[in-house]
């Protein structure tokens, strides 16, 4: 059953209504896959209109294939509608998951992110230049350890009115130091994929087909998104932590890829591969969910944030 509401704006920006529902999923957004009356198929994505920052990741998505990236083409702007921000891209279907953690998985999805953020390099993000795109801000909820609330964490609707009490100490502290440790750093922004996970990329064997979830392009320092990658790749239906030796063969090979990262760009990886485990884990505890963020930060936290200076 298609909603009336996405009937009407397909009609109205697409020039024609579904005729079937080739996928449907909501979570963050609500994303449907759609054949159309005229035989176009499409995806089109939906989410509450909150932050603003809808059009500059559509745009950076639009660049990225223009500059053959293996991404769906957005085919229509950002629009609201109805309270929600929403677009229509190419249906790209197809591709297969890789599911690993190890060490060699974890370069293979390290080339890829570094080849995106270098092609991000070329858009003038910000300042008075003509056509300047404004930057994608805030950052994703799950990497916002820059917001200027109080406390440790962001402000994130969902999480809001449950018992912090059932978030553990060691959690608890972790993230100050974390937050601590990033909010120190003044190093250069970038734009990057800070949902670098295998929930959201398909492949062709070893060869990239898809990256899907363009929504959570951030503007970070280079540093913070390859170390959240590092420590998120393997991601699949629930999030989790990567092992230690796998992070660190992902933040090898992606500055293989880029260039070497100093002391201080090393220790801010570290972090953030911590700081969007925290962020899970801390959501575990209050939702009641699988400890499986949980666990694996028990185990790891001490040893990354001594990798992170913190």
């Amino acid at each position: 059953m298609v909603p009336e509401w996405l009937a009407s704006w397909c009609r109205k920006h697409l020039g024609a209504v579904p005729d079937k529902v080739l996928y449907q999923s909501e979570h963050m957004s609500e994303v449907y896959g759609l054949r159309l009356i005229d035989g176009r198929e499409v995806a089109v994505k939906a989410r509450p209109d909150r932050s603003g920052r809808e059009a500059s990741c559509v745009e950076v998505q639009r660049f990225a294939v223009l500059n053959g990236f293996p991404a769906a083409a957005p085919i229509t702007g950002v629009t609201v509608h109805g309270g929600r921000v929403v677009h229509a891209e190419q249906w790209r279907p197809g591709g297969d998951l890789q599911r690993g953690d190890d060490p060699a998985t974890a370069r293979l999805f390290a080339a890829p992110l570094a080849r995106l953020v270098d092609l991000g390099e070329d858009i003038e993000v910000g300042g008075k230049a003509p056509g300047a795109m404004e930057p994608p801000l805030p950052n994703p909820e799950w990497t916002r350890w820059d917001h200027d609330g109080p406390g440790v964490w962001p402000h994130i609707p969902y999480l809001e009115g449950y018992d912090e009490s059932r978030v553990p100490e060691f959690v608890v502290e972790a993230g100050r130091r974390v937050h601590e440790r990033l909010a120190e750093i003044y190093l250069p922004r970038v734009l990057g994929h800070a949902d670098w996970e295998s929930q959201n990329i398909r492949w062709h064997g070893d060869t990239l087909w898809a990256v899907h979830d363009w929504d959570s392009i951030a503007w970070l320092p280079e540093a913070a998104i390859a170390g959240a990658a590092s420590g998120a790749f393997a991601s699949f239906a629930e999030p989790t932590l990567t092992p230690i030796a796998s992070s660190e063969a992902f933040l090898d090979a992606y500055q293989e890829a880029r260039h070497p990262f100093d002391d201080e760009e090393i220790e801010v990886a570290w972090a953030s591969s911590l700081w969007l485990a925290l962020h899970n884990a801390r959501a575990e505890a209050l939702q009641g969910r699988t400890p499986l963020a949980l666990n694996a930060v028990a185990s790891q936290a001490t040893e990354r944030l001594r990798l992170a200076g913190a």
